[in-house]
């Protein structure tokens, strides 16, 4: 077996949403399971709003409860792992979510307004 078998197999997302706390359980429950190939990280889905002065802060940073997380987390699992990392996740009773690049576009007033 080679170093590099598995390094260019085929992952699927198993999570992805703006959720950190969900994404460390879902991280960790895969590791303690041993799962191998498992890649997970976060990047920045929001465009940043231009603030005054030509500062370049977001606004929205800036709340009572100071900065927002603004971040998309994902885990991607090898595509012959999925089903039994759902299963392992279900078991633990961690709901795994994947939304759709639309979806986390979206604003939360507007997804609430269209729901109803």
């Amino acid at each position: 077996m080679s170093i590099f078998s598995g390094l260019f197999e085929k992952k699927i997302d198993i999570f992805r949403k703006k959720d950190k706390e969900t994404w460390l359980k879902v991280k960790s429950a895969l590791r303690e399971a041993g799962f191998k190939g498992v890649s997970s990280g976060h990047y920045l889905q929001d465009s940043v709003m231009a603030g005054g002065c030509g500062a370049k802060l977001d606004p929205r940073d800036f709340g009572a409860k100071g900065k927002i997380d603004h971040d998309v987390y994902f885990v991607k699992v090898r595509e012959a792992d999925l089903e039994a990392a759902k299963a392992e996740l279900t078991k633990r009773g961690i709901v795994a979510e994947v939304r759709s690049q639309k979806e986390l576009m979206t604003d939360a007033a507007l997804r609430i307004k269209s729901d109803h």
